[in-house]
């Protein structure tokens, strides 16, 4: 069985919590920790688990939102953090202690019984990866911090049975919103982040014919909603908005099963 749940997802702070259990052989993955390590305790004993409970930590990237809590947590629980060779460096978790291995896009990791499919995406970070996770049975897709859906994307995506996907920003929201004009050309670019419009884009060009369900993620406090963006996901699925989880940066998402 798999099954994930969000401890939070956007600019605040991101993790991610994936389960996998192969007979009584149980395997949990964080995916980022941008939470000290108090909060992290807190999020995790939403979801019914405590800070020794996970197995290793995967980093998509070294911005402080996604990588400002692995460090301290890592060394602490005596975890194992997994991500590209650019995002060690970048994120200087050799000098902090971490004790790294290395993912590479297109190269299969198993850890434990989760299986993990490391794709790069466009963002402005050293080198970002997403990934695609699997028991041998289902998959769940996660995309956030990525600036459009490449051709690799939707490959990497193709036939998940669940996708947790990044509805960053209402596109008009943004252009007329407060943020400084350099600002918004950073996240409206080909490596910043996917608007409410490029996700639907992204879901209309993948092979859907397997996918249970969609989480949008990583919304703007300032530039999107919770209506906008589950309106353009549903509006490709066919369903109705309130059928589209919303992972939030406070609540997180509850668990989900694949």
């Amino acid at each position: 069985m798999l099954r994930a749940c969000s401890l939070g997802s956007g600019s605040s702070g991101n993790a991610l919590v994936v389960e996998a259990r192969d007979g009584s052989s149980v395997t949990r993955v964080l995916v980022d920790n941008g939470f000290n390590l108090k909060q992290l305790a807190r999020r995790l004993e939403r979801a019914g688990l405590a800070l020794h409970d996970i197995d290793a930590v995967l980093v998509t990237h070294e911005h402080s939102d996604h990588v400002g809590g692995v460090a301290r947590y890592a060394c602490k629980a005596g975890v194992p953090v997994y991500c590209s060779e650019g995002t060690a460096r970048a994120a200087n978790l050799t000098d902090r202690g971490v004790k790294w291995r290395e993912l590479v896009s297109g190269v299969r990791q198993d850890i434990g019984a989760v299986v993990v499919d490391p794709y790069e995406v466009p963002h402005d970070a050293a080198e970002p990866l997403q990934f695609v996770f699997g028991d041998g049975q289902r998959r769940l897709g996660l995309l956030t911090d990525a600036g459009e859906p490449t051709a690799r994307i939707v490959a990497a995506l193709c036939r998940v049975d669940a996708l947790v996907l990044e509805c960053n920003h209402d596109e008009a929201m943004l252009r007329t919103g407060p943020y400084a004009a350099f600002l918004k050309a950073r996240i409206a670019g080909a490596r910043g982040h996917l608007s409410n419009a490029q996700a639907a884009k992204l879901l209309r060009q993948m092979d859907c014919t397997r996918l249970q369900w969609v989480a949008a993620a990583h919304l703007s406090a300032q530039n999107n909603t919770k209506a906008l963006a589950s309106a353009a996901i549903a509006a490709v699925l066919g369903c109705v908005p309130g059928e589209v989880a919303v992972a939030g940066q406070e609540e997180g998402l509850d668990w989900r099963v694949v």
